[in-house]
């Protein structure tokens, strides 16, 4: 079992603190050298892992893709320990304003002409409104996410089964989608998308929508197509909203008539009623959906990865607790230790949102675990939560998946775990930015594995990436004798 190793030493600040190592280039070439190198030389792991070791430092400069002419600005200073990059949670010393992707911002017509929550700074006068608006809605809908979730898990399970039985394997990704899909739309609408135009349309309007926001950040892996016409389509040009406007469209108009006593609240608040719609859409598709849609394969992969006595240990914990509480209800879900560790593992070893920025509010001193930085104000902070949450000085065998490093004393490591834009030690408010639905995704996660192994025994399975997150295929499955 794992357990911090902090460094004991105390970082100089002040005059005695630390220059931050690295460089910028050229300002043409270099973001674009940097970026060639961090999509087709590199990769995203090593480009980090190169220039901490260069600079012997976790903190220093570099560019962040996509550079031009995207980027409005391509120069981040990266923190990349588990210390330095809680700066990035402080909304007194980090503005949020149009960082949530980074040095670029998809065109506000993709969501309605407006900025949506996720891209206002705490600053702002909306933020407030509008998260609130969210942390209301859900909180009004706690009691229905656990039969909800596990009636779609249910249908998805048989789903799998049937495939399964069809084909001798079974595509995992295209099953979770749609039920998280149909999840999302009823939790919100109090229907099935099926009750509307979307009909079985959802994920693969979503899908679209989301790919030409974020086409920045990926890359296609086409064999056939040269890296530099790939790099030309994805990470020079922004695709224009037209091509998916009638997509977001028929969404937006589902969500509109099938969400009115949703929309009724936030015009009792105050929110201009489209507004509060395209909000909506952007809560149930870019932060639910396009969450869910690299969580859960990531989740099972990892599960699956790990083997048969990892198997057998969380459906032994599961099936006693169930059979001890009476059912699957929020005390059992609690009393499921291993359970709850394996779901912060894998959201510590594969952070469904890898990227944290924020601008210096005003001139700052950071710490990292060996040293002190002076920050400009204005300066773009960045983070790559997939090397921060493997902390060599946190956690010990980071880069390993251990299911119950978070039993026993090891739960005072959970603070570390930072998939949420936050501590997961604390909790989302109108004032920080931290996911309003941190604890419904923990909680879905922890349901999954719960009905997975009411009904299977163990499972293999077989993955490999996607552009966001990992794709999964079930190859055996022994049900439940």
């Amino acid at each position: 079992m794992s357990s911090p190793i902090i460094s004991a030493a105390a970082p100089p600040s002040g005059d005695s603190a630390r220059d931050i190592p690295g460089d910028y280039g050229h300002p043409f070439f270099g973001p674009l050298f940097d970026r060639y190198n961090y999509y087709y030389v590199q990769g995203e792991v090593e480009y980090f892992k190169a220039r901490m070791k260069k600079h012997q430092s976790t903190v220093f400069r570099c560019n962040m893709p996509p550079g031009p002419f995207l980027a409005r600005n391509p120069r981040v200073i990266c923190l990349l320990d588990a210390i330095s990059f809680q700066t990035l949670f402080d909304s007194s010393k980090v503005e949020k304003k149009n960082v949530l992707d980074g040095t670029f911002m998809p065109s506000t017509a993709f969501t309605g002409g407006y900025r949506a929550c996720a891209f206002l700074d705490t600053s702002e006068h909306n933020h407030a409104a509008l998260k609130g608006f969210f942390l209301s809605i859900l909180a009004k809908k706690h009691d229905k996410f656990v039969p909800m979730f596990r009636q779609a898990l249910s249908t998805m399970l048989s789903g799998l089964e049937d495939e399964f039985s069809a084909k001798g394997s079974a595509y995992f990704n295209d099953l979770s989608d749609r039920m998280s899909f149909e999840f999302v739309f009823r939790l919100f609408c109090d229907k099935q998308p099926s009750e509307t135009p979307i009909g079985t349309e959802g994920p693969r309007l979503f899908d679209l929508w989301l790919l030409f926001q974020l086409h920045p950040l990926m890359t296609l892996g086409l064999k056939y197509l040269p890296n530099f016409l790939e790099d030309l389509l994805l990470h020079t040009f922004p695709l224009p909203f037209g091509l998916v406007k009638s997509k977001y469209q028929k969404l937006y108009d589902a969500f509109y008539s099938s969400a009115g006593s949703i929309l009724d609240e936030a015009e009792e608040v105050g929110l201009k009623r489209d507004e509060a719609c395209h909000n909506l859409v952007f809560l149930a598709g870019f932060n639910a959906y396009g969450g869910m849609k690299t969580l859960f394969p990531g989740l099972i992969k990892w599960i699956g990865a790990a083997g048969e006595d990892l198997h057998r240990r969380l459906r032994d914990e599961i099936r006693a607790t169930v059979k001890s509480e009476g059912g699957v209800t929020f005390a059992a879900l609690n009393k499921m230790v291993l359970t709850k560790s394996a779901v912060y593992e894998a959201l510590r070893i594969e952070p469904p949102v890898p990227y944290q920025y924020g601008k210096a509010r005003e001139d700052l001193t950071i710490q990292s675990h060996e040293s002190s930085f002076l920050i400009k104000k204005g300066e773009m902070l960045f983070g790559y939560q997939p090397i921060v949450t493997k902390d060599p000085l946190i956690f010990k065998n980071p880069d390993e998946f251990i299911a119950d490093r978070f039993v026993g004393s090891g739960e005072e490591l959970i603070q570390y775990v930072y998939w949420s834009n936050g501590k997961e030690t604390e909790d989302p408010t109108t004032d920080n930015k931290q996911c309003p639905g941190k604890d419904i995704v923990v909680t879905l996660s922890r349901l999954m594995l719960v009905e997975f192994f009411l009904r299977f025994d163990a499972f293999q399975v077989e993955s490999g990436k996607l552009l966001a997150g990992s794709s999964v295929t079930f190859k055996s499955i022994t049900k439940s004798t």
